[in-house]
């Protein structure tokens, strides 16, 4: 098989327009049909509720893909909200994997409920994450994610709250390939506006090849959208 797919990792804040502060599903979903992506990890989605829509299903309705929503934890209580996958493909095999909750905390930052959601889609393992903030948050998310990753037609993407320089990211890249080797040296992703620092990324397993990578200077969430195109 030899096949070229793109791929996109997109922090949407649950879908609100930075420049307007409204939801937006089709400034997303805009996005997502420029860059022609045909498989899409998304993070912080909610699911329906009171408060929100569907939001996964509302933006596969606009661009006609398939859709999984991964509930991470209910905010607030009763608003379900987690990761989200689009896809050209049909999903299947998807399932939520919980990150454990660290039974002691002692960050200084915002702790949150995280998950991994795991779904196989045109032959290819997916995997979508979004880190904690705080360190033993990461390391907690690390282990939950380091059992699913497979040597083969495996992709992991998302936020995870990491500049490239981390310890954090190295398991990951013992078995993983990032993506970030094909981008231009100091590529940012976030904020979208004023971008300092890169924390969003796609690892695949080594029998893809990476034909191309890039972080468009696209303003609509507060992280830019990460973009890359494989063969296997």
């Amino acid at each position: 098989m030899n096949e070229s797919i793109i791929c996109m990792s997109y922090n949407v804040l649950h879908f609100e327009n930075i420049r307007t502060h409204r939801l937006d599903y089709d400034a997303f979903a805009r996005v997502i049909r420029d860059t022609d992506a045909d498989i899409v990890g998304l993070n912080e989605v909610y699911g329906k509720c009171d408060a929100f829509d569907d939001q996964a299903f509302e933006l596969s309705r606009r661009l006609g893909y398939n859709f999984y929503f991964s509930q991470a934890f209910l905010d607030d209580g009763v608003s379900p909200f987690g990761n989200a996958l689009l896809s050209r493909f049909p999903i299947e095999n998807a399932q939520t994997v919980l990150v454990p909750y660290p039974d002691i905390r002692n960050g200084s930052q915002y702790y949150e409920p995280r998950a991994v959601l795991q779904a196989d889609a045109a032959g290819h393992r997916i995997l979508v994450t979004h880190f904690g903030l705080n360190p033993d948050e990461q390391q907690n998310a690390l282990k939950t994610v380091l059992p699913l990753i497979r040597e083969s037609r495996c992709i992991l993407m998302g936020d995870f709250n990491v500049t490239p320089d981390s310890a954090v990211l190295s398991p990951i890249r013992d078995r993983m390939q990032d993506a970030d080797m094909f981008l231009p040296e100091g590529t940012r992703s976030f904020p979208s506006d004023e971008p300092f620092k890169k924390i969003d990324y796609i690892f695949t397993s080594p029998d893809y090849t990476v034909e191309s990578a890039c972080i468009p200077p696209i303003v609509v969430s507060d992280h830019r959208p990460y973009v890359v195109q494989l063969r296997n």
